[in-house]
C-alpha cells in the first residue's frame, strides 16, 4: 500500500471516528431532552478496485423501531379517544344526581307518587293538592334541566372538536414543511435527526388528536394517512373541517388543494371520542330521558283522564295528534262513554260510544251509526244542545253548555295502548307542546295522509359521523302507509342501501342501519305536512336525532291545575248510580289513588338509547335507565383505564429502544475515541516514514 493510499485510509477512519464522537456527545447532551432519539453513525467500507481504502461514513441514523413508534402512536389515539369520552360520560352522568340522594332525579317519582297518595287520604285538602301539582312540576323542571344541560354538552364537543380539527391542521402543515427540510438535508448528506425528532414529536400530537397512520416518504420524512387511507400530508397537506348542523351528525372532511372536500374516517383519537359522544351517546341520553318521562308521563295522563274533577270542567281540549279525525278513530276498539254533568255531578246527558259496532246511544236510547271520517259531526249531534264535540288541527274538542261539564269513562275502549280520551289527551295533566309520544296507532293500511309530492331529505351517516348519503324521498300518490314505507326504503331515492324503515303495532315508524355500515339516520330538511293536523313526517313519528332529543322540552303540567289545583281529577264517574244522583262525588279518592299507583303499571316504552321496545313498569324502566347510565359511564372508565395501561406500555418499550442509555454510549465514546487516536497513530507513522524517505533522497 502506498504513503498517499495509507494517509487516506488514516484520514478516513479519523472523520469517521469525528463523526462519532459528534453523535455520542449529542446524544448525551441530550439524555432528558423530551422526544429526543438517540443517533448512530452509519459507515460502510470504502473500497477501489477491490481494495480497501478505509471507511465511508453514509450518514446519521436515529435509532427508532417502526413496530413501537406504531404501537406508541395507536395506543396514543386510542387513550385520548377514551380518556375524552370517560371525562364527558362521567360529566352526564352526575347531571343526574347522586343515587343515594334524595334529590336523585329518578327518586322524584317516588315523590310524585307519595304525593298523591297523601292527597288521596284528603282529597278536599288545596294544600296537598298544590303539593302534588308541584310535585309533578319539580319532576318536569329537572328533566328538562338535564336535557338542557346534555345538550349545552353537545354544544361543548363542537367547541373542542372545531378547536382540535384547527390544531390538526396546524400539524399537518407542520409536519408536510419538515418533510422538505429532511429531504433536503439528505441529499446534501447532513444530519437530518433534528428535524426528524420534531417531526415525530408532532406524529404524536396528531395521533392523540386523530387516528392516523404513518408511513416513510420516499427522500426522507413521513406520510400521513387517515384511517380509511386517505392522504393527509407528505406531499402537501389538506386542509381539516368540522362539518356541523343541529340535529344531525358531525363529520370531518379533508380538502386537498385545488380538490374537493372529503369526507374523513377517524378510528381513533380525541376527536373521535369526542365525535362518537356528540353524534351518538349525548343524544342517546336525551332520547332515552325523554321516552322515560313521556312514559312516566304517559301513565299519569292515563289514570287522570279515566278520572274526573268535581265539579267536571265545561270544556275537554285534547292534544294535537297529527291525524284527521278519520285516522285518528280508526283502529279503536271497545267502549266508552261521554256525559255531561251538572254542578251537583248529575248527569244530564250520555253518549255510549261503541267503537266494535261503530254505533253511538244517546241516555241509553237506539244505537246509530257513525263514521270514523265524520265522528266529530255525529258526536256534536249526539250532545245535541247540551254540549258540542269538533275536531281541528289534529285536536278534539268536547264542551258542555249551560253550566255542564265534561266527564269520560273509558269503559275498555283501546287503541295504540291507550284508552279514548286518554289517546287524544281530552284530560291530561301533563301538556305536551308538539306530539310527545310516536304511537300514532297507524296501521300499514292507513291513509298517510301527507301531500303527494312533498319531499324529505334525509341523510345517512356511519356511527363516526362520515356522510354516506343524502337521498330525497318523495311521498307517493299511493295513499296508505304502507305505500309511504315502501317509497322511503327503495333503494333508488330512499334509504334501501343502508337499512329501512319499519312500522310497529303501534304506529311508531323507526329506522334500522343495516350491516356493514350501521347506518344512522337524521333529517336534512322536511317540507311534507299532514293533512287536518299541519304535522311534517320528522314531528309525527319523531325523525332524526334533533327531534328525539328535544322531547322532554316538550312537557307542562296543565297551567289551568297548576292555577287551581282542585281542577284536579281526582273522582271517578260513577256511571251506575241512579238516575237522579251523582255520578261524580267531591270525596271520591279514586282518581288520585289511580295517580299514586300509575308507577305500578305496565306501559310499552319505544326503542331509545341502549334499551329495544320494553313493556314494563315506570319504575322498573327508572331502575334500567338509571342502570344504564352507570354502565356506561363504567363501562367508558374501564376503557380509559385499559388504553392508558396500553399507552403506558407502549410508551415505555419505545422509550427504551430510542432513548440515550448513558453506559452504551460511555462504551460508544471509549471505541471512538481509541478509533481516533488509532487513525491518529497511523498518519503519524505516515509522517515519519515519509520524513526517512526524504532524508534518504
Amino acid at each position: 500500500m502506498s504513503l498517499n493510499a495509507t494517509l487516506r485510509t488514516a484520514t478516513s477512519g479519523l472523520q469517521a471516528a469525528q463523526m462519532g464522537l459528534r453523535a455520542v456527545s449529542d446524544n448525551i447532551a441530550n439524555v432528558n431532552t423530551p422526544g429526543y432519539v438517540r443517533k448512530t453513525v452509519e459507515q460502510q467500507p470504502l473500497v477501489v478496485a477491490g481494495e480497501g481504502m478505509g471507511v465511508s461514513v453514509t450518514g446519521t441514523k436515529r435509532v427508532t423501531d417502526q413496530y413501537l413508534e406504531l404501537a406508541s402512536q395507536t395506543a396514543a389515539g386510542e387513550s385520548s379517544r377514551w380518556s375524552s369520552y370517560s371525562q364527558y360520560m362521567d360529566t352526564a352522568q352526575g347531571l343526574f344526581g347522586d343515587p343515594t340522594s334524595e334529590n336523585f332525579f329518578f327518586n322524584r317519582l317516588d315523590t310524585i307518587y307519595s304525593g298523591f297518595s297523601a292527597a288521596a287520604n284528603d282529597p278536599s285538602s288545596t294544600l296537598l293538592r298544590g303539593q302534588a301539582v308541584a310535585n309533578v312540576q319539580d319532576f318536569l323542571g329537572e328533566s328538562q334541566r338535564i336535557n338542557g344541560q346534555l345538550n349545552s354538552l353537545s354544544q361543548t364537543m363542537d367547541t373542542r372538536i372545531s378547536a382540535d380539527v384547527s390544531q390538526a391542521n396546524d400539524l399537518l402543515t407542520r409536519i408536510n414543511s419538515l418533510n422538505g427540510d429532511i429531504v433536503r438535508a439528505r441529499l446534501i448528506e447532513q444530519d437530518a435527526s433534528g428535524a426528524e425528532n420534531i417531526q415525530a414529536q408532532l406524529v404524536d400530537q396528531l395521533s392523540g388528536l386523530m387516528g392516523v397512520k404513518v408511513s416513510p416518504h420516499a427522500g426522507g420524512g413521513v406520510d400521513i394517512r387517515s384511517g380509511d387511507g386517505l392522504k393527509l400530508a407528505g406531499d402537501g397537506a389538506v386542509t381539516l373541517a368540522y362539518n356541523a348542523s343541529p340535529g344531525n351528525p358531525g363529520y370531518i372532511t379533508a380538502t386537498a388543494d385545488g380538490g374537493a372536500p372529503q369526507p374523513l374516517q377517524l378510528d381513533s383519537g380525541e376527536v373521535r371520542g369526542l365525535l362518537d359522544l356528540r353524534n351518538t351517546e349525548l343524544p342517546q341520553l336525551s332520547d332515552q330521558l325523554s321516552e322515560f318521562v313521556q312514559g312516566a308521563v304517559d301513565q299519569l295522563n292515563a289514570a287522570h283522564n279515566a278520572s274526573s274533577a268535581v265539579p267536571a270542567p265545561a270544556t275537554l281540549t285534547g292534544r294535537n295528534t297529527g291525524l284527521d279525525i278519520g285516522s285518528a278513530i280508526t283502529g279503536f276498539t271497545g267502549q266508552s262513554t261521554v256525559a255531561l254533568t251538572d254542578a251537583s255531578g248529575v248527569v244530564q246527558r250520555k253518549v255510549a260510544i261503541d267503537f266494535d259496532a261503530q254505533t253511538m246511544s244517546v241516555d241509553g236510547g237506539p244505537a246509530t251509526a257513525f263514521s270514523p271520517a265524520s265522528f266529530d259531526a255525529d258526536l256534536n249531534t249526539a250532545l245535541g244542545a247540551m254540549g258540542s264535540a269538533s275536531f281541528a288541527n289534529g285536536t278534539l274538542q268536547i264542551a258542555g253548555t249551560g253550566g255542564l261539564g265534561v266527564a269520560i269513562d273509558e269503559g275498555t275502549s283501546q287503541k295504540a295502548g291507550k284508552a279514548f280520551s286518554h289517546f287524544f289527551g281530552l284530560n291530561d295533566l301533563v301538556r305536551a307542546s308538539g306530539p310527545g309520544t310516536y304511537a300514532t296507532g297507524l296501521t300499514a293500511t292507513s291513509d298517510h295522509g301527507f301531500t303527494p309530492g312533498d319531499t324529505i331529505t334525509l341523510r345517512l351517516s356511519q356511527p363516526d359521523g362520515k356522510a354516506l348519503q343524502d337521498v330525497t324521498v318523495t311521498v307517493p300518490a299511493a295513499p296508505t302507509m304502507g305505500d309511504l314505507v315502501n317509497a322511503l326504503n327503495t333503494t333508488s331515492n330512499g334509504v334501501g342501501l343502508y337499512g329501512s324503515f319499519a312500522l310497529d303495532t303501534q304506529g311508531r315508524l323507526s329506522f334500522t342501519g343495516s350491516s356493514p355500515t350501521n347506518a344512522v339516520l337524521s333529517v336534512v330538511s322536511d317540507k311534507t305536512a299532514r293533512a287536518g293536523s299541519n304535522m311534517s313526517m320528522t314531528e309525527l313519528f319523531g325523525l332524526g336525532p334533533g327531534e328525539r332529543s328535544s322531547r322532554a322540552n316538550q312537557f307542562s303540567t296543565n297551567p289551568a291545575i297548576v292555577t287551581d289545583p282542585s281542577k284536579l281529577a281526582f273522582a271517578h264517574l260513577d256511571l251506575g248510580v241512579a238516575a237522579g244522583l251523582p255520578a261524580l262525588r267531591a270525596g271520591d279518592a279514586r282518581g288520585a289513588l289511580a295517580l299514586a299507583e300509575s308507577g305500578d303499571q305496565n306501559t310499552q316504552f319505544g326503542a331509545a338509547g341502549g334499551l329495544s321496545t320494553v313493556n314494563m313498569t315506570v319504575g322498573r324502566y327508572a331502575s334500567e335507565f338509571s342502570g344504564s347510565i352507570a354502565r356506561a359511564a363504567s363501562d367508558a372508565q374501564s376503557r380509559s383505564d385499559a388504553a392508558q395501561s396500553v399507552k403506558t406500555e407502549a410508551d415505555a418499550r419505545r422509550q427504551s429502544a430510542e432513548s440515550v442509555n448513558l453506559d452504551e454510549e460511555l462504551v460508544n465514546l471509549t471505541t471512538y475515541q481509541q478509533a481516533f487516536n488509532a487513525s491518529a497513530r497511523m498518519i503519524q507513522a505516515a509522517k515519519e516514514l515519509f520524513d526517512v524517505l526524504t532524508n534518504m533522497i
